[in-house]
């Protein structure tokens, strides 16, 4: 086959690029800046996109649907929200188009068509939601809204990169209407540790939780807490966020409630939301120069298996095997599939299937039969073993389970070598270049000193930690005191 893909050590960038394309998970499209997911890379979304899904309705939301158009006085309601996405708005200016009399076959705007009011296509959905909510909510009895969409938006990126950043791209976000400020910010933590969950437990990454800072909030909110994960190439990437909103949303439209004892007050709100980016950051935890390697909870094909055969004897023979072994994996709930078609040799397929991640591959061939075994290859660590036909869907079950905790592991053991202790500015200089990860350092807390280290290093602040420790110690660009550490690092 030749070189599929460029390789991380060479050019990281082209790496991640090469691979997306090779393992016809995305390409691009006609539109700029805006990609098309492909059948296997949609296979892997809708597999998140349940999962998640579940343990939000396991929390109690409920999914809904509003528009993709936002007026545009509706938008600026909220003037942080509005503004902080300004830059970014797509606008819907008129609703028709007519034939050009001076050019035959072309179409131009018709200017009777203009809108009396522009359309916003939806950056976020706070602004079309929240007008809804004014009308919902007039007392504590029709507390709390707990709602969740699938939906896409569109943020006019200049400068994109698939899955990673797009014009338009698919997320959830929910937005959920409270009594009480207790109630929000328990809601906003506790969607943040559902994500953190997910991303663990199915994506096989490790994350820190923590609170941006002032200056990285959502635009809007009061508090943003955020999930952040480590990239092999020693990037962070931001994998979930989940705002409290305060009040701010409920007074920019006037949404109030009657509590118990019949006073008025405005609504408490949470924002919350992961997008595919997950998926980008799925491929650069894990994967290789050889292709994916994708945590089998969410693989599109758990398993696939390859007959090896000289005839169509012996084709029958092993086919009929293979059926039986579908059988039992699928007994298991494992996706499986058998790949016997003539078109192709088995070791073009033995690289197909590495470049697209699937888990595990079995191989059979007639001695393999006489043998009453079969080849069993691990993707993850390229390992191979040759197991029986007797127990081998309760053996493939066990494995799946192994590799799925063998790359949560592997990533962590990553993540926690790519933490840096620092104490002075040369020591975060040669983190950020050297090293590469996250530099927990001593900032003084200002925006001004935020900024300025963001300029000389193109480095921000993840996150400020949950469980991080109050400490007494000296900002690494000023000197002046500071009360905590903070993790900082470039990031996509």
């Amino acid at each position: 086959m030749g070189k599929a893909i460029t390789s991380r050590s060479e050019d990281y960038s082209q790496w991640y690029n090469d691979l997306v394309l090779k393992s016809e998970l995305a390409d691009y499209s006609a539109v700029r800046g805006c990609m098309i997911i492909r059948p296997y890379g949609f296979a892997l979304w809708e597999n998140m996109r349940d999962a998640l899904d579940k343990m939000f309705k396991d929390t109690g939301h409920v999914n809904a649907y509003f528009p993709l158009f936002v007026p545009k006085s509706l938008f600026e309601a909220e003037e942080q929200n509005a503004e902080g996405f300004a830059k970014e708005c797509a606008i819907v200016t008129h609703y028709r188009l007519k034939a050009d009399a001076n050019k035959k076959g072309k179409l131009i705007v018709d200017e009777e068509a203009k809108l009396e009011e522009e359309l916003i296509v939806r950056p976020t959905s706070e602004a079309i939601i929240w007008n809804s909510y004014k009308n919902w909510i007039q007392s504590y009895r029709d507390l709390p809204i707990l709602i969740n969409q699938w939906a896409n938006v569109v943020r006019w990126e200049m400068r994109t990169r698939l899955f990673l950043r797009t014009a338009e791209f698919l997320w959830q976000e929910g937005h959920t209407a409270h009594a009480t400020k207790q109630e929000a910010v328990f809601e906003a933590k506790q969607m943040l540790d559902v994500y953190a969950t997910f991303v663990e437990d199915f994506m096989a990454v490790p994350v820190i939780k923590g609170t941006k800072t002032p200056n990285e909030r959502f635009a809007g909110a009061e508090d943003t807490y955020c999930i952040e994960a480590l990239m092999q190439d020693g990037k962070a990437l931001q994998a979930g966020t989940s705002h409290f909103l305060g009040q701010n949303f409920a007074k920019a439209f006037d949404v109030k409630f009657s509590d118990k004892n019949n006073t008025l007050d405005y609504v408490w709100a949470t924002s919350w939301g992961v997008s595919t980016r997950l998926i980008g950051a799925l491929i650069m935890a894990h994967s290789d120069d050889d292709g994916l390697i994708l945590p089998p909870k969410i693989a599109p094909l758990q398993v696939v298996i390859v007959p090896i055969y000289k005839n169509g004897d012996q084709k029958n023979i092993i086919s009929q095997k293979a059926n039986e072994i579908i059988t039992a994996l699928r007994q298991q709930n494992i996706r499986v599939k058998y790949d016997d078609t003539d078109n192709v040799r088995p070791g073009w397929k033995f690289a197909e299937y590495e470049m697209k991640g699937v888990p595990v591959r079995i191989t059979i061939g007639p001695k393999d039969l006489e043998n009453n075994v079969a080849e069993v290859a691990r993707r993850d660590k390229k390992e191979k073993a040759s197991l029986s036909l007797d127990t081998i869907a309760e053996q493939v079950s066990k494995l799946l389970d192994d590799i799925q905790n063998s790359m949560y592991n592997k990533a962590k053991n990553f993540r926690d070598e790519h933490i840096s202790e620092v104490n002075t500015w040369e020591e975060f200089i040669d983190v950020l270049e050297n090293k590469t990860g996250f530099a927990n350092a001593h900032w003084d807390g200002t925006g001004e000193t935020e900024e300025k280290i963001k300029e000389l290093t193109k480095a921000t602040i993840r996150c400020i930690p949950f469980n991080t420790k109050q400490e007494k110690g000296k900002c690494i660009l000023t000197g002046k005191p500071s009360e905590q550490r903070v993790l900082f690092a470039k990031a996509y």
